[in-house]
């Protein structure tokens, strides 16, 4: 479920700037991250084009993802997006617009490392509201059969990451990364480079794909032997006087960070592709032999599960646990009498909301013509039900609420959502929209049953004094 946790959000203290080229498009560009509002996420936006449009690092707008993560919304895209995105949930930062004049962030070295400095240049700020986090409860995968690549995460207690990646080559082999806490991100993940193998840099030379890679941001894996036409292509290309290939198998004029730096600049991809969720993860992910490709899918896939946990919000309560009122203190307060009282218990008060319960038993009256042989609960019975459960949040506003009654005065965008049927258990949450005026309480409500949304509406009640 998603929880709202104690921790406040983060954004930038003040706007910084980069430049460089980028990898695939060679083009010189600056980019700007700027402090932005609570709730705001991360966003992409080019100052390059007329009208200056928004591309939110949103999943559901990645196209392809062919040497990189690129994102387009309405024709506008971004390309690469996934190391400046690994950077920001490696510092933990939560708020952040970050402004291009291309389509492409600038590559640097091929790592975050560049994006740190700069972000931790600006200084973190901490925000009021609070930071949501999506809590795994279960096991959640996505597999491409293709490939054989798989992600899965399961429940821990912290973000962590554990990439395995086998290239089927001699040069590279089988590489295992693990980043046990995100704290960790910036000393342990953000300088690990982006790799090719000699093959992929062929082709993309070849279709003239590859335009702003030099060996200094691109570590070159030399899977294949390296023939002298192979060699003149290479040093035009990287603007080399000379090229060779060291021992353990890279072109020269760079030196890895770590043995294992591929598999560890691969853990970077997930961290950024996974900033596509949109929300903040609280679970272990084990992504074997992971791509931009399978990356991005598992986050549709999270997002979308997210989306609908945060629409149903079902509320966790043990109904086990003596109630704040039983029907009998209930009845002291609602005017209502059995059988059109609908609520059997309250299990929380506040001066804000209110949770109540109802066990939907066979012995309904309603059930005798609603319907015979297929019985359904009346949907206008559970908005009363509701209601009567905001009336308790209503009248526990006044010191003698036996002299009272409550009265609807409006209900809007009511929607039902499933069917409830004798044996259910529906819990009521009623939560104030502003506060009571006048005896006038306007509130949201919901409806639970069997760990989802039944029926949801805005309601508008009033109490009124019994005239003696």
């Amino acid at each position: 479920m998603t929880n709202t946790i104690t921790e406040k959000q983060r954004t930038i203290a003040k706007e910084v700037s980069l430049k460089g080229v980028g990898l695939h498009t060679g083009k010189e560009v600056t980019m700007t991250f700027k402090p932005a509002s609570e709730g705001f996420g991360y966003a992409f936006k080019r100052i390059d084009l007329e009208g200056q449009p928004v591309i939110e690092a949103d999943a559901n707008y990645v196209v392809n993802t062919q040497r990189g993560t690129n994102l387009e919304k309405n024709g506008v895209k971004i390309q690469t997006s996934e190391h400046v995105l690994a950077a920001l949930v490696g510092l933990d930062i939560d708020n952040v617009l970050i402004e291009l004049d291309a389509s492409e962030p600038p590559i640097m070295d091929g790592s975050s490392k560049y994006f740190i400095e700069a972000l931790e240049k600006a200084g973190l700020v901490t925000q009021e509201a609070d930071r949501e986090e999506y809590v795994v409860t279960d096991v959640i995968s996505y597999s491409d059969e293709e490939t054989g690549s798989e992600i899965t995460i399961i429940p821990a207690d912290e973000y962590q990451v554990t990439t395995m990646v086998d290239f089927g080559t001699k040069v590279l082999g089988t590489q295992n990364a693990t980043l046990k806490k995100m704290a960790d991100f910036k000393d342990e993940i953000a300088n690990a480079r982006t790799f090719s193998f000699l093959h992929e840099i062929e082709m993309l030379l070849e279709g003239g794909l590859i335009k702003g890679g030099d060996l200094n941001n691109a570590i070159v894996y030399v899977d294949k032997e390296l023939s002298p036409q192979t060699m003149e292509k290479l040093k035009v290309a990287f603007d080399k006087d000379s090229i060779a290939v060291k021992p353990n198998g890279i072109l020269d004029n760079l030196t890895l960070h770590y043995p294992n730096e591929a598999a560890r600049h691969k853990l970077l991809d997930v961290i950024g592709d996974l900033a596509l969720v949109g929300t903040r993860i609280r679970g272990k992910v084990i992504a074997n032999k992971p791509g931009h490709f399978v990356n991005t899918q598992f986050a549709k896939k999270l997002s979308k599960i997210i989306k609908i946990e945060k629409r149903n919000k079902v509320p966790k309560f043990d109904l086990n646990q003596p109630p704040l009122m039983d029907v009998t203190e209930i009845m002291n307060k609602l005017p209502h009498r059995p059988p059109f009282l609908l609520v059997d218990k309250i299990l929380e008060l506040s001066d804000s909301h209110v949770v109540g319960v109802k066990n939907v038993t066979m012995n309904e009256p309603f059930f005798v013509g609603h319907f015979p042989g297929a019985p359904v609960m009346p949907g206008v019975l559970q908005v009363e039900a509701m209601a009567q459960t905001g009336g308790i949040l209503v009248l526990s506003t006044v010191p003698d609420p036996e002299n009272y009654l409550t009265y609807f005065m409006k209900m809007d965008n009511v929607k039902f959502k499933q069917q409830v049927s004798p044996g259910d258990t529906l819990i009521f949450k009623c939560e104030l929209i502003s506060p009571i005026r006048r005896g006038i309480c306007h509130m949201q409500a919901y409806a639970y049953a069997n760990g989802k949304l039944a029926t949801e509406a805005e309601l508008m009640a009033q109490i009124v004094k019994v005239k003696n």
